[in-house]
C-alpha cells in the first residue's frame, strides 16, 4: 500500500485515518504480545514508547515523522545488498523490552544500529561503523538485554547503573558513599546478581555512553603545550622548563609539571543530531523562526545576517552550527583567601530555540585550565581553534536522526562572551589604562582624574548642532567639536596586528609593550580562523557585569557610602584643579579644609528613610532573592548584593526609592538609566526601540557628566553607550551575557571533591554528567500552553471507535471558523461536547448562523447548560424542538446569568441524554450515562477547580429514598481530543492563545 498519507497535512482526510488503522494493524502484526512500541508521531519521534491506543492518538494528535515512510523499527525488513568487509549492522529490529527507554539511549549513541543510514543522493545501504566502536555497541547492548538478577523484570544492567549514576551525580554523591551503598545494594539482592560492586566498574559499564576527554602537558610558565610535533619533548624550547616533576628515581610514572583537560567539540556537536529530541530543534533558527521587527533570537540581529549573506554556502545548510564561546575563572575551592583559580571554556550553539538555548544541557566544556592563563590564553586555545578550522573547511559526516540521512557538519563561532578581565584575554586588547574602551580604542577620550584614569566626551555622539556642545562650564571646561570614535572592522584589525611584533607566550617573558602597540598585548588564535575578520561583532560587552558595576558606583555616591562613593576629597580637588563647578569645591571657611555633602547625595534622614523603604520589599517567590537581608539601616550601607540583586534593584527600587528624596535634576536620568536597562535586559527587542536607546543612553551619560564629577566615569560608566549597538548587532542580552555561565560555575565549584586535584572531579563529574544527559533522565518538559492539556487522552479510548466519531462529525467541523474553533478549544471537555451536540442537532442554516458570531458569544462557558435548561423548559414537548432551540439561542445567551430555576435544572438534566446522542455513535449511545447539566450551571465558587491531567464529570442517579451518587462519566472523558481534530494543525490552533487567557480554565 502506498504510503502517501504520511505526507497528507489534513489528518482528517479518510486517506490518513485509513494509514493509521493500517500501521496500528502493522504494528500487531509485527510485534505479538507487545503492549507499548516505538510511537513514531512528531513529538515522540520514535524515541518514546506508548501503548498502541495512544500511539494511535498521538498520529492523529501530532502527525507522524514524515521521512518514516520505511517502518523499521516496527518490525519492516528490507534486504540490502553489501561488499564491504567493514563490520555492518543490517535492519537491526527494535531491541530488549520495549518498556526499557535505555534501549533508545543506545541507539540514539549509536545511530547505525536502529535505522538506515541514507547517504545524501544516494541508495539506502547499510552504514559500515568503526571496529572499537562496535564493541562498545556490542557491550552496551549486552548489559542492556542482561537482567540485573535472574527474574528481574523491571532493570536491567544498564538500567540500574543509568538511574544510580544519576543519584550520585543530581545529590552530589561522594565516589566512596557511592561504593558503600552499591555494596549495600549488591548483599540485598540475590546472590547471582549482576549489580557492579564500586564506582569504578559502573563507570566501565557507561564508558560507551561518554565521550570522554584528552590530557594535554603544559609548560609550567604557561610558553606552550606538548602537542603534536612537541608531544614528544621533555622540555619547554622556549624557558627550559621541564616537562615533569622532579620525583624519586624509583617512581616509573612521571608527573607532569601542568596538565590542560580538553574536550572534543566534534563528538558533541554530533550527539546534537543523533538525538531525537534536538535534531529537529537545530533547525528552529531558519525554519520556524518569525522574521519580523522584533529580534527573540541572536539570529535576529544584523551580525547573523551578514554573515549569511557573506557565506552563503554555510548559512545554506540551517543544520551547520553557530557556536559562541564563553570564559571566566573561579575558585574551586570557595575559600577567598585561596589564590588558586580555574579556567574553563564553554561553548554552546545558537542554532536552538529561545526555550533551548543557553540551558546547561547544551553548553559544552571545551577546555579546562588549571590556572589564571592570563595573555597566554592563547596557548590553551590551541587544539580548540585547530578543531574550528577544521569543522569549517572541511567539517565533520554526522547522521541526522530526525531525517535519517547523513549530511556533512560544519561549525563556525558567532562571538565571544567574557566579562571585562577575560574580554582583554581573549580579544587581545587590554581593558586597563588611557585606552581601556575595546571598542573605541586609542579614540577614546580619558584623562587621569582625582588619581585613576577616567572617560568623559560622551557628547561626541550628540547630533553636531546639539546645545550641549557649545557649553564647557557645565562639563569638562572645554567646548566639544569631535565626531563620535570610528569603527573598526575586522580586516582593518588584522591588518594593524600584523604589523606588530609581539613578545612570544609565557611567564618568564616581559610584558613592556612599545608605545606603537596601543593596548594590544598579543594577536588574537582566532583570526586564524578564516571568517574572524569578517565578523561585525568579535566579543560581547557583558551586561550583567556592567550593570552590577553601575550600580555599585551610582548608589555607592547618591549614598555617600564610605569606600564606594565617587565623590572623594581628590574628587573635589580635582574640580577646583579643573576650575568648574564651584558649589562642590572643598569647603575652607575654618583653619581645615571640609567636604560638604553634595546636591546629588542623600541627607541622612533621606537615606535611612531608603534603606528602610528597601528593607521593606518583599519579592515574590523566585522573582529576588532575600534583599532586606542585605540591608544595614544602622550602618547606612548594603552588603552582600549579588549581581542579579542588583539587577533588580536597579530596575525595580532605585527609580521609586528615589523620587522624593533626591532633586529632580537628579531623579530624571538616573529614572531614564533604569528605564534603559529594562529595555535592553528583555527578552524581546523592538529595533526601532534599541534606536530610540542608542540616543538615551547618551543623553543620561550627558547629564551625568553634567551632575557627578569626573572621578564617577569609570570604564563600566562608559562602554554603556556601546550597549545598544551591540543588541542590535546580536539580538538580546540573556544569550550574550553571563548569568548562564556563573550559574554553570557554581555547580562545577560543588563537584570538587579532591581538594589537592580540584581539576580531576571537575572533568570527571562532567563527563558523568553529559553521559546521563545524554541519557535522557529527565523527560521533556510538559507543553507550557494551558490548551495543550485537552489533548492528553486517556488510554483506556478505543481508537477504532474515536475514529469514527471523527469521520462522523469531520463535515460538521469544517463549518466553523477558526476562532470559533480556538474558543472550542478554550473549554473544558464536558461544555466542548455540549458545544458539539448542539451544533450537530441544528440545521445547515442555523451552523452557518452559529459560524458568523464573534468569539466573544463563545468563550462564556459558565452558563451554556443553563442556556440550554431554560430552552427545555420552555419547550418540553419535543426533543428535536427543544435541541434546534438550544442550538439557536446558545450562542446568542452566553452572558446572561446562571439559571437557579428548580424546574428548569430538571428539565435541562432530563434532556440532557438526547442531547448527547448526536454525538454518541453505535451501541455506546445506549451505554452513556445520563448527565446532569445543573453541576455545571451552579455558580463558580460552588463549582470544583477544574484540573487539566483529571477530568471526571458527575453523574446523578436517584434512589426510591431520593439519595443521590456520584460516578465518573466516561463518556465526557472522550472529547478531551475534539480540540485536536479539528481541521486546524495544533499549530494554528495555538496560534489563538492571544484571544484567551488563563483565567478561563479556572
Amino acid at each position: 500500500m502506498s504510503r502517501r498519507w504520511i505526507q497528507n497535512p489534513n489528518r482528517c482526510a479518510d486517506e490518513y485515518l485509513d494509514g493509521i488503522e493500517d500501521f496500528i494493524e502493522f504494528a500487531r502484526r509485527h510485534n505479538p504480545g507487545a503492549t507499548r512500541i516505538r510511537c513514531p508521531c512528531r513529538r515522540c519521534n520514535n524515541t518514546l514508547f506508548e501503548s498502541i491506543e495512544n500511539v494511535g492518538f498521538h498520529l492523529v494528535r501530532n502527525g507522524m515523522i514524515e521521512t518514516y515512510s520505511i517502518w523499521n523499527l516496527h518490525g519492516e525488513q528490507v534486504d540490502h545488498a553489501s561488499s564491504s568487509n567493514a563490520p555492518r549492522v543490517d535492519n537491526v529490529e527494535p531491541i530488549g523490552d520495549p518498556n526499557d527507554q535505555v534501549m533508545g539511549i543506545i541507539q540514539d549513541a549509536f545511530p547505525f544500529a536502529s535505522t538506515n543510514i541514507n547517504q545524501e543522493g544516494e541508495e539506502d545501504l547499510p552504514t559500515p561503523i568503526d571496529s572499537a566502536e562496535f564493541e562498545q555497541y556490542e557491550k552496551l547492548l549486552k548489559n542492556a538485554n542482561q537482567e540485573l538478577y535472574p527474574g528481574c523484570e523491571n532493570f536491567s544492567v544498564l538500567t540500574a547503573i543509568v538511574e544510580l549514576m544519576h543519584g550520585k551525580i543530581k545529590y552530589r554523591m561522594s565516589n566512596l558513599c557511592f561504593d558503600y551503598f552499591l555494596g549495600v545494594f549488591k548483599r540485598m539482592l540475590p546472590t547471582d546478581n549482576c549489580l557492579p560492586k564500586d564506582h569504578k566498574h559502573a563507570q566501565k559499564v557507561l564508558h560507551g555512553l561518554g565521550l570522554g576527554y584528552e590530557k594535554i602537558h603544559a609548560c609550567k610558565n604557561n610558553c606552550m603545550l606538548f602537542y603534536k610535533e612537541h608531544e614528544t619533548l621533555d622540555t619547554c624550547p622556549i624557558c627550559n622548563e621541564s616537562r615533569f616533576k622532579m620525583t624519586s628515581q624509583n617512581r616509573t610514572t612521571k608527573i607532569p609539571q601542568k596538565v590542560m583537560r580538553y574536550l572534543p567539540l566534534k563528538p558533541r556537536l554530533q550527539r546534537l543530531y543523533m538525538s531525537t529530541h534536538t535534531a529537529t530543534d537545530m533547525r528552529w533558527h531558519k525554519e520556524k523562526r518569525v522574521d519580523d521587527d522584533v529580534m527573540r533570537h541572536p539570529a535576529d540581529g544584523e551580525a547573523w545576517k551578514e554573515f549569511d549573506r557573506t557565506f552563503p554556502e554555510f548559512a545554506a545548510d540551517p543544520r551547520n552550527v553557530r557556536l559562541g564561546l564563553a570564559t571566566d575563572g573561579f575558585n574551586p575551592y570557595g575559600v577567598l583567601n585561596q589564590h588558586h583559580s580555574t579556567w574553563p571554556i564553554f561553548a554552546f550553539p545558537y542554532n536552538l530555540p529561545p526555550w533551548k538555548c543557553m540551558k546547561k544541557e547544551y553548553m559544552m566544556m571545551t577546555v579546562l585550565i588549571t590556572e589564571d592563563p592570563g595573555r597566554s590564553i592563547d596557548v590553551y586555545l590551541r587544539p580548540l581553534v585547530d578543531e574550528l578550522k577544521d569543522l569549517w573547511t572541511n567539517g565533520v559526516r554526522t547522521y541526522d536522526k530526525s531525517t535519517g540521512r547523513m549530511f556533512t557538519l560544519r561549525a563556525a563561532v558567532m562571538w565571544t562572551v567574557n566579562d571585562f578581565p577575560a574580554y582583554a584575554m581573549v580579544s587581545g586588547w587590554s581593558t586597563k589604562g588611557y585606552m581601556a574602551c575595546p571598542v573605541c580604542k586609542e579614540d577614546v577620550t580619558s584623562g587621569w582624574h582625582a588619581g585613576k584614569v577616567c572617560y568623559l566626551g560622551h557628547r561626541r555622539w550628540l547630533p553636531w548642532d546639539h546645545e550641549w556642545r557649545e557649553k564647557d562650564k557645565e562639563f569638562d571646561g572645554n567646548t566639544e567639536r569631535r565626531l563620535r570614535p570610528r569603527e573598526w572592522s575586522g580586516d582593518e584589525i588584522l591588518e594593524q596586528l600584523n604589523r606588530l611584533d609581539f613578545a612570544p607566550f609565557g611567564k618568564t617573558v616581559s610584558r613592556t609593550r612599545p608605545s606603537t602597540h596601543l593596548n594590544w598585548t598579543h594577536k588574537p588564535m582566532f583570526f586564524e580562523l578564516p571568517y574572524w575578520s569578517k565578523l561585525k561583532l568579535r566579543h560581547n560587552l557583558d551586561v550583567m557585569h556592567v550593570e552590577k558595576n553601575v550600580f555599585d558606583t551610582l548608589v555607592g555616591t547618591i549614598l555617600d557610602i564610605e569606600g564606594k562613593t565617587k565623590d572623594t576629597i581628590k574628587a573635589r580637588l580635582d574640580l577646583e584643579r579643573m576650575g568648574i563647578r564651584r558649589g562642590l569645591w572643598m569647603n575652607r571657611d575654618s583653619d581645615k579644609a571640609r567636604r560638604d555633602l553634595a546636591f546629588f547625595s542623600m541627607k541622612p534622614n533621606d537615606k535611612k528613610e531608603f534603606l528602610k523603604f528597601v528593607s521593606s520589599v518583599k519579592f515574590p517567590d523566585g522573582y529576588a532573592s532575600n534583599i532586606a537581608r542585605c540591608v544595614n539601616v544602622d550602618g547606612g550601607k548594603f552588603t552582600g548584593l549579588k549581581s542579579h540583586d542588583c539587577h533588580v534593584f536597579m530596575q525595580r527600587l532605585l527609580p521609586v526609592g528615589i523620587r522624593h528624596l533626591l532633586p529632580e535634576d537628579v531623579v530624571k536620568p538616573i529614572m531614564l538609566l533604569s528605564r534603559f536597562f529594562s529595555q535592553l535586559t528583555a527578552k524581546t527587542l523592538r529595533r526601532t526601540d534599541m534606536f530610540q536607546l542608542r540616543h538615551d543612553i547618551v543623553q543620561v551619560l550627558c547629564k551625568f557628566e553634567m551632575i557627578f564629577p569626573p572621578a564617577f566615569f569609570t570604564s563600566m560608566i562608559h562602554v554603556m553607550v556601546h550597549l545598544p549597538e551591540e543588541a542590535l548587532l546580536a539580538g538580546p542580552v540573556n544569550y550574550r551575557w553571563m548569568y548562564p555561565i556563573e550559574r554553570l560555575l557554581g555547580e562545577l565549584k560543588k563537584s570538587v571533591r579532591n581538594r589537592a586535584k580540584p581539576e580531576g572531579s571537575i572533568i570527571e563529574a562532567w563527563v558523568q554528567y553529559e553521559s546521563l544527559t545524554f541519557c535522557g533522565i529527565n523527560d521533556p518538559s510538559p507543553p507550557s500552553s494551558p490548551f495543550l492539556w485537552f489533548f492528553l487522552l486517556p488510554s483506556a479510548l478505543s481508537l477504532r471507535r474515536h475514529l469514527s466519531h471523527l469521520r462522523c462529525h469531520r463535515s460538521l467541523l469544517a463549518t466553523l471558523p477558526p476562532c470559533h474553533l480556538a474558543t472550542v478549544a478554550s473549554l473544558p471537555p464536558c461544555h466542548c461536547r455540549c458545544h458539539l451536540a448542539t451544533a450537530a442537532a441544528t440545521s445547515a442554516t442555523a451552523a452557518a448562523t452559529v459560524a458568523t458570531l464573534p468569539p466573544c458569544h463563545l468563550s462564556h462557558r459558565r452558563c451554556h447548560l443553563a442556556t440550554s435548561a431554560t430552552s427545555a423548559a420552555t419547550s418540553a414537548t419535543s426533543a428535536a424542538t427543544v435541541a434546534t432551540s438550544t442550538a439557536a439561542t446558545a450562542p446568542l445567551s452566553m452572558t446572561t446569568a446562571p439559571s437557579s430555576d428548580p424546574p428548569a435544572q430538571a428539565a435541562s438534566a432530563a434532556t440532557a441524554p438526547a442531547l448527547l446522542d448526536h454525538v454518541v455513535v453505535g451501541h455506546e449511545a445506549s451505554q452513556a450515562p445520563a448527565s446532569s447539566a445543573s453541576s455545571v450551571a451552579q455558580p463558580p465558587s460552588a463549582r470544583r477547580r477544574h484540573r487539566p491531567t483529571d477530568t471526571m464529570d458527575t453523574t446523578t442517579s436517584t434512589d426510591g429514598t431520593g439519595a443521590s451518587g456520584s460516578q465518573p462519566d466516561k463518556s465526557r472523558r472522550r472529547f478531551r481530543m475534539w480540540p485536536s481534530l479539528f481541521s486546524q494543525s495544533l499549530e494554528q490552533v495555538m496560534n489563538y492563545d492571544t484571544y484567551f487567557q488563563p483565567k478561563m480554565l479556572l
